[in-house]
């Protein structure tokens, strides 16, 4: 995945996030729900009602990137809303990418 380093702060919305929203709204959701700067460098992550969407939204430090991944079959493990956030590693975001592993919240 073409994306930020090792190292990088990853932050998930748990619950469900409107996967209508663009740049504008997940960064709003990242200001104003998760309580991050949207443009401080770190990845915030994303899931859909049917759980087969991921969103990840992060600023490169010239402008905002979307990554958008959408499962054939499956669903990608989320915490419920009432987990708050999540943290993850970089390397646990990768993990959760390619479907291996259940978010192990830090």
């Amino acid at each position: 995945m073409i994306g930020p380093g090792t190292g990088v702060r990853v932050y998930l919305a748990c619950g469900i996030t409107d996967m209508r929203k663009g740049v504008e709204g997940l960064a709003a959701l990242a200001q104003d729900v998760l309580r991050q700067k949207p443009t401080g460098g770190a990845v915030f992550a994303f899931r859909g009602k049917r759980g087969d969407r991921l969103k990840l939204l992060y600023f490169d430090g010239q402008g905002f990137c979307l990554y958008y991944k959408i499962l054939q079959k499956g669903q990608f493990p989320w915490p419920s809303a009432s987990d708050g956030t999540a943290r993850l590693t970089s390397a646990q975001l990768a993990m959760l990418c390619d479907g291996l592993q259940k978010y192990p919240c830090l």
